[in-house]
């Protein structure tokens, strides 16, 4: 790959799986080549046993574009070519690479039928919400009014499994509906209104802000109390922005590991609180935060929760809940660790040979509900194929990410383990 003195880097890992089952292909191939010469292949790479390439470099603009507004697009674009024998080539124009960060791509492919012709499948990446030009937010009442018996469904919050994105403004009846989970939405969403080069406190803010809008959404059950079929929009008019196949961002997913199921209260409200946000450059928003002012705060040393308080007022606070829908049973309330034992730690023990399935690297252990030596091996594996923090202690983010992945793998939710 050729130099460039003005250019950083910045890395990429792809993770391709089936679109019928979540299983992992090896052997896919991987191409990617520049937005500006789609004849040139500037990186290939074929995916090994746990369906991931190796980590690839690639160019990008000057971490200072990143870091206050201006005329300089603050990252590179890339066109991905994936495929795999048996399956749909897939497509993806406008991946974008920041310096000194990690993009996550995850590639569903969808296999093709016995002589089946192939026709890739094009996902089109449109302009980050801080770079190009969208429709500002349409005012709301924070708090929705529960003076009608139709307007609140939920009797408590709920962290959903999935969430239905209408993509699109909500009277465009010809835009499509994704069902996408959760974690996966708020990601997707986080990634494309944020730059995730921005300092951890702001990344955190901006995150509580969207989980808490999203829950909104979903306590109020919004959008199907006036006839439609959907939780939420991807237009920015209404909603969040939501891309359908865009890249990740390996700093925002990690935030969002670690608290989705956390959301913004205020004394004696039980629905979340709808936090309405804008850019703060090209739109003002007084009494919402602005996002450009949220990274200036993180900055100067604020924390996520004075962030946010600065914009909605010192009343707001952190809360969250153990309703967490499509997981086979919540966190215990402490870490699982060698020693640990019980039923717990034999339920774990049971996913993880699930995924080891699927996943052959993870080595395979007795559910026998005590954690020993080989149960931290196959904990440390685990945490290396999906990116954790190899300590082979099963805290919130290990424990959710086992669950997570098992339910992915396995499509059925073991309720009595």
């Amino acid at each position: 790959m050729e130099t460039d003195i003005n250019m950083e880097y910045g890395k990429l890992d792809v993770n391709v799986t089936s679109e019928l089952d979540n299983r992992p292909i090896p052997g896919a191939t991987v191409r990617i080549v520049s937005e500006n010469e789609p004849e040139r292949t500037l990186a290939q790479s074929v995916t090994d046993s746990q369906g991931q390439t190796d980590e690839i470099e690639l160019m990008a603009p000057p971490l200072e574009y990143s870091m206050a507004p201006g005329a300089n697009k603050p990252y590179s674009e890339y066109t991905l070519y994936i495929s795999a024998p048996g399956y749909e080539t897939l497509e993806i124009n406008g991946a974008e690479i920041f310096p000194e960060e990690t993009a996550i791509q995850n590639a569903k492919l969808l296999p093709l039928a016995e002589g089946e012709p192939d026709s890739a499948e094009l996902f089109v990446i449109p302009d980050h919400t801080l770079w190009g030009d969208y429709p500002p937010k349409i005012a709301e009442s924070e708090i929705k009014s529960a003076g009608s018996s139709s307007e609140i469904v939920l009797s408590r919050v709920v962290i959903p499994e999935y969430v239905v994105v209408h993509d699109g403004p909500p009277t465009d009846s010809k835009a499509e509906n994704y069902y996408v989970k959760y974690k996966d939405y708020i990601k997707n969403v986080a990634c494309s209104e944020i730059y995730s080069t921005w300092p951890l406190a702001a990344i955190q803010a901006n995150v509580l802000a969207i989980q808490s809008f999203t829950l909104n959404r979903v306590y109020t059950e919004w959008y199907r109390n006036k006839g439609y079929d959907f939780t939420i929009t991807s237009s920015t008019a209404y909603d969040h922005k939501w891309i359908p196949g865009r890249n990740i961002f390996n700093s925002i997913s990690q935030v969002v590991d670690e608290i989705f199921s956390s959301y913004l209260s205020r004394p004696n409200v039980e629905q979340p609180i709808l936090t309405q946000y804008c850019d703060g450059k090209n739109v003002s928003c007084p009494g919402w935060m602005s996002q450009w002012g949220s990274k200036a705060l993180g900055d100067q040393g604020y924390t996520a929760i004075e962030i946010l308080r600065n914009y909605y007022g010192d009343s707001l606070y952190i809360n969250e809940t153990e309703e967490i829908s499509g997981i086979p049973s919540s966190y215990p309330g402490s870490s699982l660790k060698r020693g640990s034992s019980g039923d717990k730690v034999r339920q774990m023990q049971r996913q993880l040979n699930t995924i080891a399935g699927a996943y052959p690297l993870i080595p395979k252990i007795a559910a026998d509900g005590i954690f020993g030596s080989k149960t931290e091996e196959a904990v440390k594996v685990f945490q290396k194929v999906f990116k954790l923090t190899q300590d082979g202690i099963v805290g919130f983010k290990t424990w959710y990410k086992i669950s997570e992945i098992y339910v992915a793998v396995s499509r059925i939710a073991e309720l009595n383990p």
